[in-house]
């Protein structure tokens, strides 16, 4: 009974958030940025269940990038059952980064930005070949309020990663329909339903400021158990959660 009413308040907020911040409307045509961790897998389930329905009316893809020379690993067999299962397609790109400076005394940027920088670009290039219009991304709402603390912490600006982002160099649209989910929920539902986690995480994961901002949240939330919305509501009273 616990999981029914778990599975039914993430489709509860996911609908909101679609609904909110306009995220899918009818003709669209969407890649899913599928890493093979919980959140995207959910996303995937999700929005591969609602593709059949009949408005909107959307096409849905996924593509997974491995990235050579970072041991972060996913069982693409199990990606690729998975998104047959949700009536998704699915493309591999396989990748990889120069992680050396590219000219003398330049400063060497870290192995998290290179890697996500690459991950980026493929997704991007692949959407505009398969005539994409919007990219889907699994960052819930824990991910867009560390980011919040993040950016305020370290670099004095209140700002976080937009629910909604329409991109001027190309003609894409950034989308997360988790946005208003909770980790622990998507977390508790991957584990009742078995999804697989993935064979390798990424050896950089618990080195980086956000797994120490995610710690101070998680003290915020026990001083006070309403923290999590009272950031949400300063970020849409500034209109942070939206870039059109």
């Amino acid at each position: 009974m616990a999981g029914k009413k778990i599975e039914a308040r993430l489709r509860k907020r996911v609908s909101k958030a679609l609904a909110t911040y306009r995220l899918i409307e009818d003709g669209d045509h969407l890649l899913i940025a599928l890493s093979g961790g919980k959140d995207s897998l959910f996303l995937t389930e999700l929005l591969g269940q609602r593709s059949q329905i009949n408005y909107p009316k959307f096409k849905v893809c996924a593509v997974h990038v491995r990235m050579e020379n970072i041991p972060y690993e996913s069982d693409t067999q199990y990606l690729e059952d998975f998104c047959n299962k949700h009536h998704v397609e699915l493309h591999i790109i396989t990748t990889k980064f120069n992680p050396e400076p590219q000219k003398e005394g330049q400063r060497k940027k870290p192995e998290c930005f290179l890697c996500a920088w690459q991950r980026r670009k493929q997704i991007f290039n692949l959407a505009q070949e398969l005539g994409c219009n919007k990219i889907c991304l699994g960052h819930h709402m824990d991910d867009i309020i560390h980011t919040a603390l993040l950016n305020e912490i370290f670099e004095g600006q209140f700002t976080s990663m937009p629910v909604k982002l329409r991109l001027r160099k190309m003609p894409l649209t950034i989308i997360r329909p988790l946005a208003m989910c909770h980790e622990e929920d998507i977390k508790t539902y991957a584990e009742q339903q078995g999804y697989q986690k993935q064979k390798k995480l990424c050896p950089f994961e618990k080195e980086t400021h956000r797994a120490r901002i995610a710690e101070l949240f998680r003290q915020m939330e026990a001083m006070n158990p309403e923290a999590r919305y009272s950031i949400w509501h300063a970020l849409e009273t500034d209109n942070k959660l939206v870039e059109e």
